[in-house]
């Protein structure tokens, strides 16, 4: 008996294993193979079906030993002879593997003795059968018994997984036939199989810790089996169990067999005895025998010395009669074959000439095609053409580059120290002079740099080395970037110039011989035409024919025989050689070309800011005249106010002068306003000019506040304030905190006021900014509420956010007015998910998903509103807001005291489905959402749930746990 495991499935009675006891030189091979092969050579040119290869299974990314079966056109069908399968792979999968590594194969293949398979390979039942095998023993032990060995070393076994006969398996299922006589058929009528449908339904596949769900008459795809990967059943080396039959079996016979041995010894002791008494009767007679025999034998001697005499003489005639009648026929079988060698002799002078002619053609003009393709020297002429490309008119690094890099390099220093002032000084004064002048002197090398640059032929340079590229990629596949030698163009070179010259020799011998057979056949035709006289005499005709065909086919021979040859192996490694050094030159002047535009691009930029502020700097004074236009303006609001309030306390009004004062105060207002866009324009210009090339503007004009607006990434805006607004209560979202809607820019915005001192309004302002970066990200705002502006009251401790105003687009108003269907709601909620990815990709969590914060536009588009930026995620995750009808939806790991997370942000979303849905039917519809939500999330939420030891939940909770999961 043999422990194996099963590493590969033929069909219902065949399969490939490999010895249990051979695990560590399976192990062993593995780690060889992964340390040879990412470095081995590629494969080159044809392969053959006796050398072993390397192969990368296109499953497992791992590589295997393997044989070539067949080479088709771009691909080679492979056998792992360590497994058994068979794969289709590129030539880039394909290596050379050392000699140490050409041994036999560690995986044998063997067939269930006594069986045939009972159904033709193209039939379902034969696939069935295959399947049904795989599921019982595909990845496990076997213990085996080998009974015999086929031709093509196929070990015939049979087999046994604990007390089962897998032979007896497959045969009950008639998936096998006996194909030897007085083997029992042991197929029952009642397992006759009903159809694919029906057959196996709980069959599993193991691998591994996981089970896999086997489709009826489906084959899973099969790949070679890593070690680190294969079954705990085939790692174990234990064998105890599944042998104890068979040691319980030995010990009862060896039982036996003592027991018999000892009455045996007790039978023979009897008959010795008898036997002593007559071997003594024996040697008496014995003795009278022997006399009575000698002389016997004196007789018959001379008898049979007569007799050999006689049948002497008599095998002498007979040997004599023998030959001669031998002689008789094969002078008879000479004359015969004498007779017909003359006969093909006479008939072969009569077509001699005809047929070495007719050779020498079909020869001449298989040579005219090889000469006229001529792939091989084509590919080395376009190699050496490349060579010549790549070392002549390359382009260099510019002679200004260093310098160049030198003046940016104190360019920046200088540009990093102004950027470290806190405050302005005369250090600050002595810095700016110090960075015009580097940066006279960078603009300065950047011109001599672009002028050099302009000279170079770039373009067409970059367009002749991507063609060479190209076309040598084409002749010879990829190229590699290993080490090549400095010798490599030489080589070739030289290499090349040899092949070319035994070519050009042997061609020009072929052609000199051909050309003097056109001779031949051109005096044959004057001499043979008997209309016009010639010169051409008897001896010109016939001399050196024979020799003149013999040379001619010798040499043509010669040229079709070196043309088809296959390439010696030191004739590919110059070759590729040369190849490799090419295309890693090309490759490395690309990448300096590349460098060259890069830099041309960035110093180019750089002159034209240059030249735009070269004889100026920058300064706030437009800033500054803007900020008084808007102070003036503000002014001319409050006195108009006033008056518009003082008509309409008048005794009598005066109901034109009434509108009057209003167009006016709408006139100042509508003017304001665009003096604030022109200033947080200005404040945009500002921030780009001191993030880029002047970091001394906030130094400069502190009074500005640029460092604020820049910081806020464009959210604050200064001028802004509450009494500038026409604004008037919403008294339908006010029930928490005092909101106004008013209009700003032609655009309807609600103004949210927050309480806040100065500690807590530094905090804001980076809470909002974060969320204002996350909406700026996220492609046309989607699935987040954007944020227009954030200011602080000038008149009052209050902070304000500007966000657009969407009546009645809360999901609580939506669902009581008009619910939404189920088609809007996946749309809907698909934004809402959006958002929340969104939010999440920049580690924000939003702790505040409820029904009045998430809007619906127009019944097509969910979005996530934004969040009380005063408070932290823990005071927002706890908020008494968070309910949606009788449903909570605080995490309950929250309500335990564990910090909020963005899982808590999921959980919420499922909880807030459930209260627009609560059928858990529904999920079906939103099986589309699964690719917009952040798997970790919704799994790191999950997971968390059940690794925590939380409480029996209501129904409710599990609802929600539900349905985040079945979307996931």
């Amino acid at each position: 008996m043999e422990l194996v495991g099963v590493t590969h499935v033929v069909d219902a009675i065949t399969f490939w294993a490999q010895k249990v006891s051979e695990d560590q030189a399976v192990e062993k091979m593995a780690k060889t193979l992964s340390e040879r092969c990412n470095v081995a050579q590629r494969v080159m040119g044809n392969t053959s079906r006796e050398k072993i290869y390397g192969a990368l299974f296109s499953e497992d990314g791992c590589w295997y030993r393997c044989k070539v079966l067949e080479q088709m056109e771009n691909k080679f069908l492979v056998s792992y002879l360590d497994y058994g399968n068979m794969e289709a792979v590129s030539r880039s999968a394909l290596v050379e593997l050392p000699e140490e590594l050409q041994t036999d194969s560690l995986a044998k293949k063997y067939k269930f003795w006594g069986f045939h398979v009972s159904s033709d390979e193209d039939s379902p039942h034969y696939l069935q059968g295959k399947t049904f095998l795989h599921n019982l023993i595909y990845g496990k032990k076997l213990r085996i018994q080998k009974k015999s060995v086929c031709f093509d070393g196929t070990v015939l076994v049979q087999a046994f997984q604990g007390d089962l006969d897998i032979g007896e398996e497959v045969l009950k299922m008639k998936f096998a036939k006996v194909n030897l006589p007085g083997k029992r058929d042991c197929s029952h009528p009642s397992q006759m199989l009903q159809g694919p449908s029906t057959l196996w339904p709980h069959w599993v596949m193991e691998r591994g810790d996981t089970e896999v769900a086997m489709p009826p008459g489906g084959v899973h795809k099969l790949r070679p089996v890593n070690p680190e990967r294969r079954p705990q059943a085939l790692r174990e080396k234990g064998t105890v169990t599944t042998l104890q039959p068979a040691n319980l079996l030995k010990k009862k016979m060896d039982q036996e067999l003592v027991e018999e041995n000892k009455r045996l010894k007790a039978e023979c002791s009897t008959q010795q005895q008898s036997v002593v008494l007559l071997e003594n009767e024996l040697r008496e007679t014995q003795t009278e025998l022997e006399k009575m025999q000698e002389e016997s034998l004196k007789q018959e001697k001379g008898v049979e010395k007569m007799k050999e005499e006689n049948n002497a003489l008599q095998q002498n005639i007979d040997n004599l009669q023998n030959e001669l009648r031998g002689t008789r026929l094969e002078l008879k079988t000479v004359q015969q074959e004498i007779q017909k060698k003359a006969e093909e002799v006479e008939r072969c002078f009569e077509t001699a000439v005809g047929d070495k002619l007719g050779k020498l053609a079909e020869r001449v003009l298989s040579l005219r095609r090889v000469r006229e393709g001529s792939p091989s020297i084509t590919a080395w002429d376009s190699l050496f053409r490349a060579i010549s490309i790549i070392t002549n008119n390359g382009i260099s690094p510019p002679v200004t580059m260093e310098k160049v890099e030198e003046a940016w390099k104190e360019y920046r220093h200088m540009q990093e120290m102004l950027n470290a002032c806190s405050s302005q000084s005369e250090e600050v004064g002595d810095l700016i002079d110090h960075r015009n002048s580097v940066r006279n002197a960078l603009a300065a090398a950047v011109e001599e740099y672009i002028q050099e640059v302009d000279g170079l032929l770039i373009s067409e340079r970059m367009e002749t080395l991507e063609d060479v590229s190209a076309s040598l990629t084409a002749l010879f596949g990829s190229f590699s970037m290993e080490c090549v030698g400095e010798q490599a163009f030489e080589q070739f070179s030289e290499w090349k110039n040899q092949k070319q010259q035994e070519i050009k020799s042997m061609r020009e011998k072929t052609d000199k011989t051909l050309m003097s057979l056109c001779l031949l056949f051109s005096n044959m035709g004057k001499f043979f035409c008997l209309s016009s006289t010639t010169s051409v005499s008897l001896t010109d005709v016939t001399d050196g024919v024979d020799t003149l065909l013999k040379n001619a086919e010798q040499y043509v021979c010669k040229e079709l025989e070196v043309s088809h040859a296959e390439q010696k192996d030191r004739d590919v490694e110059i070759v590729s050689s040369a190849f490799n050094k090419v295309m890693q030159q090309i490759q490395k002047e690309q990448n300096l070309i590349c460098g060259i535009r890069e830099k041309y691009l960035l110093n180019t930029q750089f002159k034209e800011e240059v030249l735009q502020w070269q004889h100026n700097t920058p300064n706030a004074d437009k800033l500054f005249s803007i900020k008084r236009q808007i102070k003036s303006l503000r002014s001319q609001l409050r006195w108009r106010l006033v008056e518009e309030a003082a008509v309409e306390e008048a005794e009598e009004q005066d109901l034109t002068q009434i509108e009057k004062k209003k167009e006016e105060i709408a006139e100042t207002r509508t003017a304001l306003f665009q003096e604030i866009s022109r200033e947080r324009e200005e404040y945009k210009k500002l921030s780009a000019l001191a993030q880029e090339g002047f970091p001394e503007l906030p130094l400069l004009y502190p009074e500005a506040d640029i460092l604020s607006y820049k910081r806020s990434e464009g959210l604050l805006m200064m001028s802004l304030d509450r009494e500038v607004f026409d604004a008037e209560p919403l008294k339908d979202l006010s029930s928490r905190r005092p909101l106004v809607c008013t209009e700003f820019q032609g655009q309807r915005v609600i103004l949210k006021g927050y309480s806040v001192d100065e500690e807590a309004e530094a905090r804001m302002l980076e809470r909002a900014t974060e969320y204002h970066r996350a909406t700026k990200s996220s492609e046309n705002s989607a699935g987040l509420l954007p944020l227009m502006a954030l200011f602080f009251g000038k008149s009052d401790p209050l902070a304000y956010v500007m966000v657009p105003y969407f009546a009645g687009g809360s999901l609580r108003a939506v669902q009581k007015s008009s619910p939404l269907t189920i088609p809007e709601i996946a749309v809907v909620m698909r934004g809402v998910a959006l958002g929340l990815q969104t939010l999440h990709g920049f580690g924000i969590t939003h702790g505040s998903l409820h029904l009045n914060n998430v809007f619906i536009l127009n019944r097509e588009q969910g979005i996530v509103g934004d969040y009380d930026f005063t408070k932290t995620p823990e005071q927002r995750a706890v908020d008494s807001g968070m309910v949606a009808g009788t449903l909570s939806l605080v995490a309950p790991e929250v309500r335990q005291g564990h910090l909020p997370s963005q899982t808590c942000d999921m959980y919420a979303f499922g909880c807030l489905m459930l209260w627009v849905r609560p059928s858990l039917h529904f999920i079906s519809t939103f099986s589309h959402l699964a690719d917009t939500f952040i798997q970790s999330d919704l799994q790191g939420h999950y997971g968390k749930r059940h690794q925590m030891q939380l409480p029996q939940h209501n129904i409710i909770e599990i609802h929600c746990y539900a349905n985040i999961q079945l979307l996931a």
